[in-house]
């Protein structure tokens, strides 16, 4: 799910701001005289980081599958205990456990740290390299990467921070923040039990007094251009079933494809469903009293604008595969609609026979899997409760609505000091960031911003990978592209961030 970094989340990251054909590896370095000690100990430490990763990608926690439950959760409680914190604790929900820790340095500030242990499905047939191995691999223009499911989402940008951790203490060092870290093992299924482990009243009040919460990210794509979200979409993930049985009209079973003649298909009746939800292009939302998003504001815009100068238009089509946007709107429109507008998709339709060749039958169920965003001003539960309202009037009662996960947008002021130690960050890397409304895709950030907590909440990182969701999921360790950093600046990002938040 997340968001945080599908293969589209980063071409769209990726594409908000030109490249800067001047920026070297030189000017991303940090300064050597402030941190000499730590990047000697990142160095030292580098295998011992790497094998770390490789060993955690070996594990992989997949809610949809129940896959490595509570084993994925117990590994993340001993990562953070090996990484200095004092405390973790694997907490139980309805669904699967999360991970609570606390590391507390006597500092004067704290900081929240949101991480997922979970990845998602794989096909090994699919994979050059075998998706649990975590092999390295040397990629053209790129460079050394450990190739594997979770490498990159979000594995490696949270195995460096964990690096981080062990080089602030390995140097001698005192840390300077206090730590207080939630890890979730649902994720990718739209973090169904999230406010179950934020919520909870040990953890509520240590995430109280945090000056916001900050996930780690591989946000540098291969021209080294970084782009500083302010927010991201919700999502409601859910299915909607068609069946004989639920419905009373067609068999309980599949029959023969002659006898539509005479019976009902539960098939069409979802086909007739679905269509009732958007306009006759697909492309405008049609739901009786749908929640309605609020307008992009000047800031905005003004942001969007900007960045959509600086980019290529060509290059995004080019990346994306596509031809057309929607409606053929110009370059700014286009990205304004990409920021402001809620979204019905279809992900998948499953229903009768789907092997080679054909079979005559006539199917009893269909199931359509559907991912609605959603934009500040819109609700989950709203969304929900509307989409069956719908249906129901529409005469598609009978259509079982599961919903599986999903969560309320989130929005974090840019002035708030979690973003602007990253801007204060990168720009010392030699990085001048442009900041971006939200991303288009969705990560339970709500759970901070939204009250009780109020907290600002991002993403932040260096480095690079690809691939998430996809075969051949990577994140770079050894760089050959003198834009961007491999694993050791990643680790080193983290340490800046953490002072640059302590001050």
């Amino acid at each position: 799910m997340r968001i945080q970094s599908s293969f589209f989340h980063r071409t769209l990251i990726a594409a908000v701001i030109a490249a800067s054909a001047t920026l070297t590896l030189a000017t991303q370095t940090f300064a050597a005289d402030d941190f000499a000690d730590v990047k000697r100990e990142i160095a030292k430490r580098h295998d011992e980081a790497v094998k770390r990763l490789q060993d955690w990608i070996a594990l992989p926690s997949i809610a949809a599958e129940d896959r490595n439950y509570p084993a994925g959760a117990e590994y993340m409680a001993k990562l953070a205990l090996d990484a200095g914190f004092q405390k973790a604790t694997v907490i139980s929900t309805d669904g699967k456990p999360g991970v609570f820790a606390t590391l507390d340095a006597g500092a004067p500030k704290t900081v929240g740290l949101y991480f997922m242990y979970d990845v998602k499905q794989f096909d090994p047939a699919e994979w050059t390299s075998p998706p649990l191995e975590a092999r390295l691999v040397d990629k053209p223009n790129v460079g050394k990467s450990v190739v594997g499911r979770g490498a990159v989402n979000q594995k490696g940008p949270e195995a460096a921070f964990l690096a981080a951790l062990h080089a602030i203490r390995g140097s001698g060092r005192k840390m300077p923040v206090n730590l207080v870290l939630i890890a979730e093992g649902e994720e990718e299924i739209g973090s169904p039990h999230i406010g179950q482990l934020v919520h909870r009243p040990e953890v509520e009040v240590a995430f109280r007094k945090t000056t916001g919460v900050f996930m780690p990210a591989a946000s540098q794509d291969l021209d080294g251009i970084v782009t500083v979200s302010l927010g991201a979409k919700g999502v409601v993930e859910l299915e909607l079933v068609s069946s004989g049985e639920k419905w009373g009209r067609g068999p309980a079973k599949d029959i023969h494809s002659s006898l539509k003649a005479m019976v009902d298909s539960p098939a069409w009746h979802l086909i007739k469903a679905l269509d009732t939800l958007v306009s006759a292009d697909g492309n405008t939302i049609t739901i009786d009293n749908y929640p309605q998003p609020r307008p992009l504001n000047a800031d905005e815009k003004a942001m969007i604008t900007n960045a959509s100068k600086l980019r290529s238009e060509a290059q995004s089509k080019k990346s994306l595969g596509v031809q057309h946007w929607i409606g053929d709107l110009p370059w700014v429109e286009a990205n304004e609609r990409l920021e402001s507008q809620p979204t019905v998709n279809i992900e998948g339709l499953v229903g009768g026979y789907t092997g080679p060749g054909g079979k005559t039958i006539l199917a009893h169920r269909a199931v359509a899997k559907i991912d609605m965003r959603l934009v500040p001003d819109m609700k989950k539960d709203d969304a929900v409760a509307a989409l069956k309202a719908h249906l129901a009037k529409r005469g598609f009662g009978d259509i079982e609505v599961n919903v599986t996960g999903g969560y309320d947008p989130t929005s974090t002021a840019a002035a708030a000091p979690l973003i602007q130690s990253q801007v204060a960050v990168l720009k010392r890397a030699g990085i001048d960031p442009v900041l971006w409304p939200r991303n288009a895709g969705s990560y339970p950030g709500y759970v901070f911003t939204n009250p009780p907590l109020s907290l600002p909440s991002g993403h932040f990182g260096l480095g690079h990978g690809s691939g998430a969701h996809a075969p051949d999921e990577y994140y770079v360790i050894d760089s050959t592209n003198p834009k961007v950093q491999g694993f050791d600046g990643a680790v080193m990002s983290f340490v800046e961030y953490l002072y640059e938040l302590g001050k």
